[in-house]
């Protein structure tokens, strides 16, 4: 099952290579990019918001937004994800390449790789044109248009999708192919046939999102798309005087480079680091928080002292514990934000714990059959392939099956599940 926007922006890493290589670029445009990680911690830095319950309603309003399929931010998610896994393996085959290169006794590998120069071209075209969709599917663009993304790339760029040209700039242009690599994309795509494209992984990994009815046709648009942003790549290298010796410099503040390695550090940086995934992530979930926080009438948000989520001090609920696997009976005895401390019925007060929403459950339910289960009742399903508990609403009793929705999750994910499968 697809993680949520919620687990995805909650999962991003304060501190690894790619953050490290990502803040080595932030001299070229400084304070343009700040490693946002966290959902709830993104919401306040992009909205100004601190009052608990509005950020709550944010969230579930941009939890919602993401899970609809009319929306096109998972497809965008998809598209960032597919092209950085497919680009560590295609890293592998430059590496191979290099080292062939290198070493005279390894030359073989040069039968058995593309050119390092061919691979970095390709790789960093269908990077632009990953980029382009991704944008027209998050501005809800019915189809990918190469003017409309230049346009929006040269006035509109900030923050994260800014890094993430910046990155694209620098690591699969600027650092493999020179400064004037604008000019060795056109020399390399010159003497490069088009089924060299076509059979490349990432251009397999994405084909199917790449407009044309024909594999020449998708070849036309993805140099459409690079015509589109040269002016910018260009210009950006113009006005921050980037060199591959600027760009190792600062690396080498983070991350200990040698100097005599220059020619692997790019196809280094492509297999240990996922930058269009990470940025990814911090640029959708940055416009879904706006597009929630507008779309929500904050007017409706209930009185301070209220409880949003309809818990409230004193009542009896039902909690879920993960080690055992069960419910257990619990009276809530104070409320901080969307955490409840609970008093476990029938143990002593050394059992008491703070218990997140999701652990929480009513227990006033009508069974609707002999396993006690009830229409609108919480419930956790374990899946097998991920070994997790998922929690899920039931939508539809019949029989001894019951019809779920999961939280966090679109209704595509909707099923029914046998009833002694769920707890």
């Amino acid at each position: 099952m697809d993680k949520s926007i919620i687990q995805l922006v909650d999962e991003l890493p304060t501190d690894n290579i790619t953050v490290k290589a990502l803040k080595a670029l932030d001299y070229l445009m400084p304070g343009q990019w700040d490693n946002l990680v966290g959902f709830d911690n993104s919401i306040r830095a992009i909205t100004g918001e601190s009052d608990p319950q509005v950020i709550q309603k944010i969230r579930d309003r941009a939890a919602a937004l993401y899970q609809d399929p009319k929306q096109g931010y998972q497809t965008a998610i998809k598209l960032y994800q597919t092209i950085d896994r497919a680009d560590a393996a295609l890293a592998t085959a430059a590496l191979a390449n290099k080292v062939g290169e290198k070493i005279s006794f390894l030359s073989f590998l040069n039968k058995m790789t593309p050119k390092a120069d061919t691979t970095q071209t390709i790789d960093l075209l269908l990077k632009v044109v990953v980029e382009l969709i991704a944008y027209c599917k998050l501005n809800g663009l019915p189809n990918p248009n190469p003017q409309q993304f230049a346009a929006a790339l040269a006035n509109n760029y900030q923050d994260a999708a800014l890094m993430r040209m910046m990155a694209l700039v620098c690591i699969d242009g600027v650092l493999p192919l020179g400064p004037n690599f604008l000019g060795k994309i056109h020399e390399v795509m010159a003497g490069t046939e088009g089924n060299l494209i076509t059979g490349n992984p990432i251009f397999v990994a994405v084909n199917n999102f790449i407009p044309g009815n024909s594999p020449s046709d998708k070849v036309g648009f993805i140099n459409q798309g690079f015509a589109a942003v040269e002016g910018w790549m260009n210009n950006l290298v113009a006005k921050t005087g980037v060199t591959p010796q600027s760009i190792v410099q600062s690396l080498g503040n983070f991350i200990q480079i040698a100097d005599d390695n220059l020619d692997f550090v790019a196809v280094f940086l492509d297999q240990t680091t996922n930058y269009y995934e990470h940025t990814g992530l911090q640029t959708v979930a940055r416009k879904l928080i706006v597009e929630a926080k507008n779309s929500i009438n904050l007017g409706e948000l209930p009185e301070a002292g209220k409880i949003s989520s309809g818990y409230a001090v004193g009542q009896t609920v039902e909690v879920w514990d993960g080690e055992d696997e069960d419910w257990y009976e619990a009276t809530i005895l104070k409320i901080k934000e969307d955490e409840y401390f609970v008093h476990y019925v029938g143990y002593g007060s050394s059992d008491d714990d703070w218990i997140e929403e999701e652990d929480l459950r009513d227990r006033n339910y009508s069974p609707s059959d002999d396993y006690d289960y009830a229409v609108g009742q919480k419930v956790k399903v374990w899946d097998d392939e991920e070994e997790e508990w998922y929690t899920a609403i039931i939508q539809e009793v019949k029989r001894k099956q019951s019809f779920l929705h999961y939280l966090d999750y679109d209704s595509s994910y909707d099923e029914w599940v046998d009833n002694d499968e769920i707890s």
